[in-house]
């Protein structure tokens, strides 16, 4: 091949091979980094694994056959109208969120995609998978995948802060012998967040000067925590104080049908420790964790154990028939996807800047 005109020709070829290096090792990257995600998460449902099977092979078959004896009619509409609640609740602070970062939600979307995640959680391992599917399908339909991502963890973050705080409120009516483990459920979720916020703060302070490409990201994630969280704590605290009395709620709903007696003085602290414990993300839908710490509370609290485990499971299926309309969008969807093509249900469209500071990149 002539290189003639000053030999331009080798630096057009070095340019478009550089590029096509840069644009494989980009590709190969983020697949070494998905693999890596699968991992882990296929690793945290390993563990809960563990801890199910444990909790299966300690207590009696009847603490786990009395569970489905007590799913009464009634008691899976309670179930249903509980969920509805606390599913629209979830669904409009994720609504809040996403408008106040400058991306595009509304309502009815919103609340199909939180019935979906919810079904998705239930059904698939370490019980996030379906938070990452709401996150990642918004994200893309919006033309904002980064955004879309950063708006649901920012929306999740809420929702495990109040339950936090709701947790601090109640640690003074837990038993003496569950004071120990109280704080430390307590500790892990609010010590994740103080650490998570003190890192940001030294990354911005330390890269501010040359502002390379992960303190401009880090950057945007602020700006963007101040316009969805900061800028609308009223209706944020509100809603996600809504969405926790309807888990409270629902786990009252199982312990009734469970035939526990307790007052719900009681039953309100247990209610919190078990919720911590799912929040956890090492689990198999959501099983696991909660069924050994709820075994522990109520064997602390003189209910018994083996209660506790039961209460537990019919949690855990009332859960899952609560995010059963879930299943009804996942068929809805695809029989309208098959119908109308891919782009149907986007929420493309002009997109405002968030609260507080000018659009990032993204």
């Amino acid at each position: 091949m002539s290189t003639a005109a000053g030999g331009s020709a080798a630096p057009v070829y070095d340019r478009d091979r550089s590029a096509q290096d840069s644009s494989r090792g980009g590709t190969e990257g983020r697949s070494v980094r998905s693999r890596q995600g699968r991992g882990g998460a296929w690793l945290r449902a390993a563990v809960g694994g563990a801890v199910l099977l444990a909790v299966v092979w300690w207590f009696p078959a009847e603490a786990f056959t009395s569970a489905f004896a007590a799913l009464q009619p009634s008691v899976l509409l309670w179930a249903l109208c509980v969920g509805a609640v606390t599913t629209v609740a979830s669904a409009a602070r994720w609504t809040v969120v996403a408008r106040a970062v400058g991306l595009r939600l509304s309502g009815p979307r919103a609340v199909a995609d939180y019935y979906l995640a919810m079904l998705l959680n239930a059904v698939l391992p370490a019980g996030v998978l379906g938070d990452v599917h709401r996150a990642v399908s918004h994200g893309r339909d919006t033309g904002e995948l980064g955004r879309g991502v950063r708006a649901v963890v920012l929306e999740r973050v809420a929702g495990q802060m109040v339950l936090a705080a709701a947790a601090v409120l109640v640690l003074v009516t837990l038993p003496a012998a569950l004071l120990g483990p109280g704080l430390g459920a307590v500790a892990v979720p609010a010590g994740a967040v103080a650490a998570v916020l003190a890192a940001g703060a030294v990354g911005l302070r330390l890269g501010r000067k040359r502002r390379p490409r992960w303190w401009r990201a880090l950057r945007t994630s602020a700006l963007e925590a101040r316009a969805g969280l900061v800028g609308h704590a009223p209706a944020v605290v509100v809603l996600s104080a809504v969405a926790l009395a309807g888990h409270v709620g629902l786990f009252l709903v199982a312990a009734s049908a469970a035939g526990a007696t307790a007052p719900l003085t009681q039953l309100v602290p247990l209610a919190v420790v078990a919720l911590l414990a799912m929040s956890v993300p090492v689990n198999v839908g959501g099983w696991g964790p909660r069924e050994a710490a709820t075994a522990a509370a109520f064997a602390a609290a003189g209910l018994g154990a083996q209660a506790g485990v039961t209460v537990s499971v019919v949690y855990g299926l009332l859960a899952l028939v609560a995010a059963a309309p879930g299943l009804v969008v996942l068929v809805a969807r695809a029989l309208g996807t098959r119908r109308a093509g891919p782009t149907a249900g986007s929420d493309r469209g002009p997109r405002s800047a968030p609260a507080g500071g000018r659009r990032s990149a993204g």
